[in-house]
């Protein structure tokens, strides 16, 4: 097999599940929360470390897809779904905590140094995880391919008639 036989026909959209894959893999390193100026990465974060692993799953299984020339429209549909939701769940719910943090740590400074509590800077989503929810849905959208565009005749049938004796 040579190299540029990945680019066949009929493979070749397997590279949109491959860029997508390093796109949602890269994004954990992105920054997730923007806190006053100061942007925090998701990398240390449990969620962005499974962000991680499924944007490398899921750049396999489309790599694998282009070599060997089998469809796994099914698993990067899953790999796609889970990334959606860890990407869906940590934009709801990550801004909302480090804001809670942040209120703490400025109460603890105000008791500890005897003084009021300052202001506490604003918290939002930095765009680290617009980008992996972007590349979280092309993920999804490319695995629903094999619902809405069905095949024929998935498997193909033996002319030779088995039943002669």
């Amino acid at each position: 097999m040579t190299a540029g036989g990945i680019f066949r026909p009929g493979m070749r959209a397997y590279f949109i599940p491959f860029v997508a894959g390093i796109v949602l893999a890269v994004s954990a390193f992105l920054p997730w929360v923007i806190v006053g100026e100061i942007s925090l990465p998701g990398f240390p974060d449990t969620m962005a470390l499974w962000v991680l692993s499924l944007g490398a799953v899921a750049a396999l299984l489309a790599i694998l897809s282009l070599i060997t020339r089998k469809n796994s429209r099914h698993p990067l549909l899953l790999v796609g779904l889970m990334a959606l939701g860890i990407m869906f769940l940590s934009w709801r719910i990550m801004p909302r905590t480090i804001s809670s943090r942040v209120l703490t740590r400025s109460q603890a400074v105000a008791i500890v140094d005897g003084a009021p509590v300052g202001a506490v800077p604003p918290v939002g989503v930095g765009y680290g995880m617009y980008v992996g929810l972007g590349a979280s849905l092309v993920l999804v959208a490319f695995g629903l391919t094999i619902v809405i565009k069905r095949v024929s005749r998935p498997y193909v049938a033996s002319d030779v008639d088995d039943d002669v004796e």
